[in-house]
């Protein structure tokens, strides 16, 4: 399939139907794709005074210092982790020379700081209005912020929430695939992540065919379906992001699902995936959640 760019048109954003402060959802189109296929809303955020750069490196100075990561921007799409190169920079430079220093900035779990913890919130209270038909029992609230330089990458990986990210300030183009397509994303690909595994994957040319390719500039927000590969390129100028993530028990038992289909791959077996036999994927969750029971408490009494 040849890659298509997909953008939210303007009579589209118009008439969609405005489902809080923050968001703007149209509900036919999160029914219908919600979970399984990526799919643009209207957000309210560009411009918003959370997101300057001067508040940010205030966040970034209260965050414990782990739920800082960043490297240099210049990067491959397929970039090994082991070997993703530094800026030679501290965070508070990176993010004051963020448009000279080609950079990639994350700012993790910001929900810690009230501020953005309230706007997380408010932004997710209006997902959850249309999630919880669907999927109910939202949870695990997550913030990101994303502060990158002019056309720099962010290299080819998968993550394990429900996620829709936020543009901010300046353009993105994200290629995003399917993640049920096991030509590109492998059942052991998937095992191996969901059993501590980096969240970078090995990128092949072939497989840029079959992605769906998204333009997004500030006021638009796209959603990720949980582990749907992707890769971004930065546009011409700064770029801010806002993502806002969360599980729910949906999501947690087809993760426990991977790692037994692990331990289950390892004694030579070829399990079933994910969501194919929802009966097995109860045993399994539950026989997992059973053992790391027991595990807890045989470590209690030792």
């Amino acid at each position: 399939m040849v890659a298509t760019q997909l953008q939210t048109d303007f009579s589209v954003t118009q008439t969609a139907q405005k489902s809080g402060t923050y968001l703007n959802i149209e509900p036919a189109t999160f029914r219908a794709h919600f979970h399984h296929q990526p799919f643009t809303i209207r957000h309210n955020l560009a411009g918003h005074e959370l997101f300057t750069l001067p508040r940010l490196i205030e966040l970034a100075q209260r965050l414990p210092g782990d739920r800082v990561e960043y490297n240099a921007g210049n990067i491959p799409v397929s970039q090994d982790p082991a070997t993703t190169p530094r800026n030679g920079l501290s965070i508070e430079e990176t993010m004051r020379r963020i448009e000279e220093c080609r950079s990639w900035l994350v700012l993790k779990n910001v929900e810690q700081d009230p501020a953005y913890a309230a706007l997380l919130n408010g932004c997710l209270n209006e997902i959850k209005t249309f999630s919880e038909p669907i999927v109910p029992g939202m949870c695990r609230r997550e913030g990101y912020v994303f502060i990158t330089s002019p056309d720099s990458v962010t290299p080819y990986h998968m993550d394990n929430e429900y996620n829709f990210l936020l543009q901010i300030r300046g353009q993105k183009q994200i290629s995003l695939f399917d993640r049920a397509d096991r030509s590109i994303l492998s059942e052991l690909e998937l095992e191996t992540f969901y059993t501590g595994g980096h969240r970078n994957l090995t990128f092949k040319d072939e497989y840029q065919a079959k992605a769906q390719v998204f333009q997004l500039t500030p006021g638009d927000g796209l959603h990720f379906p949980i582990t749907a590969p992707h890769w971004v390129k930065n546009g011409p100028a700064v770029s801010i992001s806002f993502s806002i993530t969360f599980r729910t028990p949906a999501s947690e038992k087809r993760e426990l699902v991977f790692r037994v289909n692990a331990g289950l791959r390892k004694l030579g077996l070829t399990p079933t995936t994910a969501g194919v036999a929802p009966g097995r994927d109860a045993l399994k969750a539950t026989a997992y959640r059973a053992w790391r029971r027991a595990q807890t408490l045989a470590g209690r009494a030792a």
